[in-house]
């Protein structure tokens, strides 16, 4: 069957009307709010508009301008009219000329690219707007191998689809098991406990000593202690040798104190400078984000040294987008707190140590996380405070086994994140695929 040469404007027709923003607001009709990637359109009820609209009738094909060669287009089967924006175009069609699934699988593919770069000077860089779209040439068999073509990439864009869905299903069991490994972790049950390792006790008894004789020389502030853990707040049973203590036990936590933020920083962040901003959007869970925009002098950060971040330590997100996302901080050079990040310093020193790591995946799991969000403020941003998250209760294995855990949990995490990337992989084939059926169905066109 040959392949005859037309422009696409012979078999689709415009809809030419603009209708001004005073019209379409008294008409009260429905608007097109989006049309998706799979040809869905979704209409929003009236609201009022400033600028022209389109209408458009059932059964009409809609385009959107911006987003046609993702695939944005799909017929109008509603039974009223309705309104769109000037991004969108509207157009009758002959259903014996053109068949639209063969229509929409030809504007998303790469033979149809070419033909844009080859017939638009410089290509379309925002917007295929009707006039230009109407004009081109293509090449089109006839209806019936149009249908014929259609159906047989839709067999395998079904198939193609199924393995799509295959994919997020290995995702999200990829995530179930990456939590199962963070409960197993701190609950003593990934690594076998060692009766030789220095029990826990010890270790938060040296914290203790080392915390007092710092009061004592007036290196730190003494706080007002916090009741031990009682038998009813304990989660769950630990191995022998762990003990359960506060965050506080074991870390200094600070932030970025309010009145500082407004008097020395809010004005005072530009886009060159010493030390980069820390912000809730550099955090993310296990995993820190270079701030590259966001800048303040050394001498201000110095000023404000406590909200300063130039050690080994984590970083949670405490306000707003991102509350409760932990992420270990680890550069040699100087970095600076916003107002809803906090730092959590882990008290080592020569003597003794805890394992940073450890207590990163212990806020990572589900039990950790739950044991943040306890004291959750119920207000209009969600928030947590210092306090909250000094009173977070946390497993304390002995050192060795932290190490141990530590280890295999890096391990375990290493290979979920190699199925990650196999995922990922499929995912890119899927699209290969389907580019390389359109790429052989529209070969003539």
């Amino acid at each position: 069957m040959s392949w005859k040469e037309v422009t696409i404007g012979s078999f689709l027709r415009e809809r030419p009307d603009r209708i001004e923003p005073n019209q379409a607001n008294f008409l009260g009709l429905k608007r097109i709010e989006k049309i998706d990637f799979s040809g869905n359109i979704y209409l929003a009820d009236n609201t009022s508009t400033r600028t022209n609209m389109i209408l458009v009738k059932p059964g009409d094909l809609v385009i959107s301008g911006i987003n046609v060669a993702k695939g944005a287009l799909a017929v109008y089967e509603g039974k009223e009219d309705v309104l769109a924006t000037i991004h969108y175009s509207s157009y009758e069609f002959d259903k014996s000329v053109i068949d639209i699934e063969y229509l929409k699988w030809f504007l998303i593919s790469n033979k149809f690219m070419n033909i844009l770069k080859e017939q638009v000077g410089g290509g379309i860089k925002t917007e295929l707007k009707p006039k230009k779209f109407l004009s081109l040439k293509i090449k089109l068999p006839d209806i019936n191998l149009q249908k014929e073509i259609a159906k047989k990439i839709n067999n395998v864009y079904d198939e193609i689809e199924l393995l799509k869905v295959t994919n997020e299903e290995n995702y999200e069991l990829i995530s179930k098991l990456r939590q199962s490994i963070l409960q197993e972790a701190v609950q003593g049950k990934l690594v076998p406990q060692d009766p030789n390792d220095e029990p826990a006790s010890v270790l938060l008894g040296k914290i203790k000593e080392e915390k007092e004789r710092l009061i004592k020389e007036g290196k730190i502030k003494k706080e007002k202690p916090l009741p031990p853990i009682s038998e009813d707040e304990i989660p769950y049973e630990i191995p022998e040798g762990w003990e359960w203590a506060y965050i506080n036990d074991i870390a200094f936590v600070t932030k970025l104190a309010g009145f500082e933020y407004t008097k020395y920083l809010s004005t005072a962040i530009s886009t060159k400078g010493d030390v980069p901003i820390i912000r809730a959007q550099n955090i993310k869970m296990n995993k820190f984000i270079e701030n590259t925009e966001e800048f303040i002098s050394y001498g201000l950060s110095k000023k404000l040294n406590r909200s300063a971040v130039y050690k080994k330590c984590l970083l949670m997100t405490f306000i707003g987008a991102g509350i409760g996302e932990v992420a270990i901080f680890n550069k040699n050079t100087r970095f600076h707190l916003a107002p809803n990040v906090a730092k959590i310093e882990i008290f080592n020193n020569y003597s003794f140590n805890i394992d940073e790591k450890y207590i990163l995946y212990y806020l990572m799991s589900t039990i950790g996380q739950n044991d943040i969000f306890r004291f959750q403020k119920a207000t209009a941003q969600p928030s947590l405070s210092m306090e909250t998250i000094r009173k977070v209760r946390t497993p304390i294995p002995p050192l060795n086994e932290q190490k141990r855990i530590v280890e295999k949990v890096d391990q375990l995490m290493a290979l979920c994140d190699e199925l990650e990337k196999n995922i990922e992989q499929s995912k890119k084939d899927c699209e290969l695929l389907i580019q390389s059926v359109l790429q052989e169905a529209f070969k003539e066109a």
